[in-house]
């Protein structure tokens, strides 16, 4: 089984410069510097980058990362990332053995590298999967869509955890693997989606996962394991093969335990 992330527009500072070439440069490298040169080109002009990238007065300054992707510090994707879900993977705490399992199994959906593994290393940036590029001449999901599918065509079982925005940039093709939708349980036992705090469900699920070592490869090998661990996912009851898979939890939501 993979596990994809989203990423998050909040990144950890510092790093090094040491680095290798990204996971699947075969596939994507072509895409990688068209977005690249694109997203540059953008943030040259200042005013232009901040309207596009959406920044406001505190981070207007972020801007001027894209024009330093070539000289930036670089850490390794998983531990670049912040927010919400990451906070709750914790990957900085993890056991060595849980850690491994994280570099094996899971990858983050970059609207600027495509899709990269969690060891991979990447400077500071800011470029979202929702940004027009002018120079790029078509929207982001059309350069990534083609670019992915010989990746997917070559996967296994595959545990979607994208954001709706970024799996349109790289959609899985059907029956390749399950999206998850978070839900909490009210103290009546009734549930509801859950929207911003659905982030540390997924970040809590990813972690368990890493705990025990899981060898999951397919919908059913990871309901199994659910039910082992005690974890509420299950298939939805209308049409269990085109919908996501429930994740009934807690983690996150304030004044819920």
């Amino acid at each position: 089984m993979r596990v994809l992330l989203p990423p998050s527009e909040t990144k950890r500072p510092g790093g090094t410069r040491l680095s290798e070439a990204l996971s699947f440069a075969g596939e994507l490298s072509d895409a990688r510097a068209a977005v690249r040169q694109a997203l540059v080109a953008l943030s040259a002009d200042e005013d232009a980058a901040v309207r596009a990238l959406k920044l406001g007065v505190k981070n207007r300054g972020e801007a001027a990362l894209n024009l330093a992707l070539d000289s930036g510090e670089l850490l390794p994707a998983i531990e670049r990332y912040t927010g919400v879900l990451y906070d709750a993977l914790a990957v900085d705490s993890l056991s060595a053995g849980a850690r491994e399992w994280v570099d094996s199994h899971v990858f983050v959906q970059s609207a600027l590298f495509g899709l990269i593994a969690a060891t991979d290393t990447v400077p500071g940036y800011r470029l979202s999967a929702s940004t027009r590029l002018p120079d790029l001449g078509t929207p982001l999901k059309r350069v990534w869509q083609h670019a992915h599918a010989e990746i997917w065509s070559a996967w296994d079982y595959v545990l979607d955890l994208r954001a709706k925005d970024y799996a349109a940039l790289a959609p899985l093709p059907v029956g390749a693997g399950d999206p998850i939708e978070v839900l909490s349980r009210a103290e009546d036992g009734t549930v509801r989606s859950l929207n911003h705090f659905n982030k540390a469900g997924k970040g809590a699920l990813v972690r368990a996962l890493a705990e025990s070592h899981a060898d999951i490869h397919s919908r059913a090998d990871l309901l199994n394991w659910a039910e082992a661990h005690e974890i509420e996912l299950s298939e939805a009851d209308e049409d269990p093969q085109s919908s996501p898979l429930r994740l009934v939890t807690n983690v996150g939501v304030p004044g819920v335990k």
